[in-house]
């Protein structure tokens, strides 16, 4: 975990360890869809355009999404909605918000629409591998506790910790998991009930010992953002082995299955649903809420979007290739 990298000298502005990574997660992002977009159009202004869009479009949705999802939080602190460096961004929210900005641009510049998305699909998963990255320098998107030899123990203080000291009845955890004694570690108590430790520095030298090597050290968690970001490699790989076969297949007039423009945009759907349902699993940050398909507990609300995304995916790849390859909307 390192939330923060160091303090730029003289402007005394803190670097910090998550928008750094969002940053480098869009350049990788936008420098392969830049490398892949010349199968499209040789004008480079419109990739960057693209791009630019993507991101903004991404952002305001991302923060957008978790701001309603976590709206008593922002309710007392509304100013907070804009501190977006500290963490607190949804994927599946910046991904309904950037894909209509993104299709009218295309639109308004009669590119191709399909195509444009296959290359899109790629470059986000990459964009995602190293963004998840930033989540886990911010220890936010954190996994439940368990005993796996590569659990991975946060530190006194950060997201895992103050939710493992307190009881969470919106994932049906009645009791805190660590027991960290209120009445010597209070800093203060929030308007959602959960009490905060004091800051490290406040603590003697006991505490300080307790809460790093001792009895009261966060338990280690499944590393989330980890399974996120190798989630979000390897993803980037299989769509774009995926959409060069059908470069391939392209080139050599074949008509092979699987191989039309947009395929690779909505397998990108099926494949991305489908294992953030999974990782959803091993996550303990986001609240249970209704879910129709849930046996125990419940869901949340990114699973559910999940298989809503799933089912998307699947009826796009049964609906574009009956477009084939027609350069309209391609």
């Amino acid at each position: 975990m390192c939330p923060e990298l160091f303090e730029i000298p003289f402007i005394h502005v803190t670097l910090k360890g998550f928008g750094l990574m969002i940053v480098v997660g869009f350049l990788m992002g936008a420098w392969l869809v830049g490398r892949l977009s010349r199968s499209i159009t040789p004008d480079p202004q419109h990739t960057a355009n693209i791009a630019l869009y993507a991101l903004v479009g991404g952002m305001i949705g991302s923060r957008l999404f978790f701001v309603i999802h976590y709206f008593e939080k922002f309710r007392a602190h509304p100013w907070e909605v804009f501190f977006i460096w500290q963490g607190g961004l949804e994927f599946y929210g910046g991904v309904v918000v950037a894909i209509p900005v993104i299709l009218l641009y295309l639109r308004r510049h009669k590119l191709p629409i399909r195509r444009t998305f296959d290359i899109l699909a790629i470059g986000l998963m990459l964009g995602v591998a190293f963004g998840r990255l930033g989540c886990f320098m911010n220890s936010c998107c954190y996994g439940k506790p368990t005993d796996l030899p590569w659990g991975i123990r946060f530190p006194y203080n950060s997201f895992p910790c103050v939710s493992q000291i307190n009881a969470d009845p919106d994932r049906n955890r009645p009791e805190a998991q660590l027991e960290l004694p209120p009445e010597e570690y209070l800093d203060f108590t929030g308007q959602d009930g959960k009490w905060y430790p004091m800051p490290y520095e406040d603590l003697t030298e006991k505490q300080k010992t307790a809460v790093t090597r001792g009895e009261y050290r966060c338990l280690p968690v499944h590393p989330t953002q980890l399974y996120s970001s190798a989630n979000g490699a390897l993803l980037c790989l299989i769509l774009y082995l995926f959409w060069r076969r059908s470069q391939r297949a392209a080139a050599n007039s074949a008509s092979r299955p699987l191989t039309q423009p947009g395929l690779t945009f909505a397998l990108a759907f099926v494949l991305y649903g489908i294992t953030r349902f999974l990782i959803e699993f091993a996550r303990d940050d986001n609240p249970f809420e209704y879910a129709w398909w849930a046996i125990y507990e419940g869901g949340t609300v990114s699973q559910n979007l999940s298989i809503y995304l799933i089912v998307l995916g699947v009826i796009l790849m049964v609906i574009f290739p009956r477009f084939g390859h027609r350069t309209i909307d391609s």
